[in-house]
């Protein structure tokens, strides 16, 4: 299992959350930081569908499915037109939401990995699920803010 997304994931919204309590203000805001994190992970994870990566990604792709090439390509091209979607006010919440269905979507390769690797730990299906669940969270609190600030700009 590859932790590259996750800590790309934790330290840029770190790094943006310094820059906004030193002082940058459009950096200030909780939801910005997430979404900078999150696009840079999206673009990580988008940019290994095409390099590096992409063998093993297709081999993750579930018997059952067609064309898992297809596939792999489709989904890298959905993360990283995700990813650009969360640098904008916007088009943040609709990609942060698109990219929290993906990642349900796309569960099923990570359960496939798991259970048909071999018998490696780092591949076992908890840590890769728990990864899922923080990379969920995170999509899913951009669309939950957003919500949250559309009922107060109501009021």
């Amino acid at each position: 299992m590859r932790v590259e997304p996750l800590i790309t994931l934790v330290v840029v919204t770190a790094v943006l959350l310094v820059a906004g309590a030193a002082g940058v203000r459009k950096l200030r805001p909780w939801p910005v930081a997430v979404r900078g994190g999150l696009a840079a992970m999206f673009v990580l994870t988008g940019v290994v569908h095409f390099v590096h990566m992409r063998e093993q990604l297709i081999a993750m792709v579930p018997p059952a499915l067609p064309a898992p090439g297809l596939l792999v390509t489709i989904t890298g091209v959905l993360e990283l037109l995700g990813a650009a979607g969360l640098l904008l006010r916007r088009t943040a919440p609709w990609s942060a939401a698109g990219l929290a269905a993906l990642l349900v979507v796309m569960f099923p390769a990570n359960v496939h990995k798991a259970l048909t690797a071999p018998a490696d730990i780092t591949d076992a299906l908890l840590p890769r699920t728990s990864m899922q669940v923080v990379f969920l969270a995170a999509s899913v609190s951009i669309v939950v803010h957003h919500v949250r600030e559309r009922r107060h700009e109501v009021r």
